[in-house]
């Protein structure tokens, strides 16, 4: 079977390497950090997935699975690395471009490499250029069909935290290759895992496609997000309505919150804006309203707060989602965190998926606190999350609360 190195070991490419070490192949896992390395290698993993540390113990035992700090020679190559955006949003591609400098003295003739993190449009190619340069005594595709020693290809992730494992067999994936041939090389290689269908495109079209995945989502979201301040205004709610809506056979509104987060949604469509922001209108506003509702329910939280002084103030959850540890562009984890501040030891934060409050806390007197504390001791409760242990709260235990509840858990 193929070596594979994959270079990034977090949410994404950790449970990848643990999937293709179970199809047969032997896969090198390489990360920055030696924490994450020495975890791996005792198999043991330092992230929340569903049914993730079994596997990566029974690969790691096999010898299928061990992780390092730098690349080796290998069949195929793997990049899964975090693509940030800077102050103003455009696209930070830096760690992609760094994960291929460490890989291409471990590359060689007939070495398939491929790009999983989100990227602009374009990026695949700069990957190969990097490549090129470093490694003149290769052949690195043209984006015609010449013969090459290297292919370079696209195939973006598109998983659900928490059914992660499931997601990454069973998704359909877009491979786009810098020619032909790559293409095919790339998708022969995801052929040996995924029981979805592997559909060969070129690498600009993959790219594109997985920012438009997220977009898609994003637009959608920030519908539900703004017609839920338009029925704060109206009185109305806007869980009840959609409930209505909903019924109409060829309508389906998404479900608001207290804005968008994870390292996907929140981010993916900033790169489309930046590649054409005079077009990219529609996509834009989704996006400064799905930020803007962040802001939006702190400050209907502060209302609430100082209408009750000296009142403790419960924060319901801080991930960008329910039952993950994930707090990546989380907007509960900036709410909370701006209401530490602004109100101090009142506030008491509730997260059953984190061991201790983020660094972001530090300073601020907030404490961490189990749910029965928080019901106990806040008057105040603000649900940010819809983790199932906070679905499970009696109307009882909520009697005589001043709550606002982003998710719509707890009817009025």
């Amino acid at each position: 079977m193929a070596t594979v190195c994959v270079v990034g070991l977090g949410y994404i490419g950790l449970p990848t390497a643990a999937v293709i070490a179970r199809s047969g192949a032997s896969v090198l896992g390489i990360d920055v950090s030696p924490h994450v390395v020495e975890t791996i290698n005792a198999g043991r993993i330092h992230i929340e997935e569903a049914n993730l540390e079994s596997l990566v113990h029974e690969m790691v035992a096999r010898g299928s699975l061990r992780a390092a700090l730098a690349p080796e020679p290998s069949d195929v190559f793997v990049i899964a690395v975090p693509t940030p955006f800077t102050e103003n949003h455009a696209p930070d591609i830096k760690y992609v471009l760094a994960a291929t400098r460490s890989i291409a003295p471990a590359v060689r003739k007939g070495s398939l490499v491929i790009v999983e993190s989100t990227c602009p449009v374009g990026t695949t190619e700069a990957v190969r250029d990097v490549l090129k340069e470093a490694r003149p005594d290769l052949l690195f595709p043209d984006g015609g069909d010449a013969a090459t020693d290297v292919c370079v290809a696209y195939c973006p992730e598109r998983v659900l935290p928490g059914k992660i494992l499931e997601e990454l067999v069973s998704n359909d994936r877009s491979i786009g290759g810098l020619s032909t041939i790559c293409a095919e090389r790339a998708v022969d290689f995801y052929k040996g895992f995924v029981a979805g269908e592997c559909l060969a495109t070129t690498a600009r079209a993959a790219e594109m496609c997985k920012l438009v995945e997220n977009s898609f989502r994003d637009v959608n979201i920030a519908f539900a997000n703004e017609l839920s301040i338009v029925c704060d205004t109206l009185d109305l709610d806007v869980w009840e309505v959609i409930r209505l809506a909903n019924r109409h056979p060829r309508v389906n509104i998404l479900q608001p919150g207290p804005g968008v987060g994870g390292h996907c949604i929140a981010v993916d469509p900033w790169f489309i804006v930046d590649s054409d922001p005079e077009n990219a209108r529609l996509i834009r506003t989704a996006r400064e309203v799905n930020d803007g509702k962040a802001h939006y329910v702190f400050a209907r939280t502060a209302a609430l707060a100082d209408a009750h002084p000296d009142a403790a103030i419960a924060c319901l959850g801080l991930s960008f989602k329910a039952n993950i540890d994930d707090l990546r562009e989380s907007p509960a984890l900036e709410i909370a965190v701006e209401l530490a501040k602004k109100y101090g030891d009142r506030v008491r934060v509730v997260e059953p998926h984190v061991d201790a409050l983020p660094s972001a806390f530090n300073g601020t007197g907030a404490t961490k606190v189990t749910l029965d504390q928080a019901l106990d001791e806040c008057e105040v409760l603000v649900v940010l999350v819809d983790h199932h242990e906070f679905r499970g709260v009696a109307a009882n235990r909520r009697v005589g609360k001043a709550i606002y509840d982003t998710r719509g858990l707890w009817p009025a």
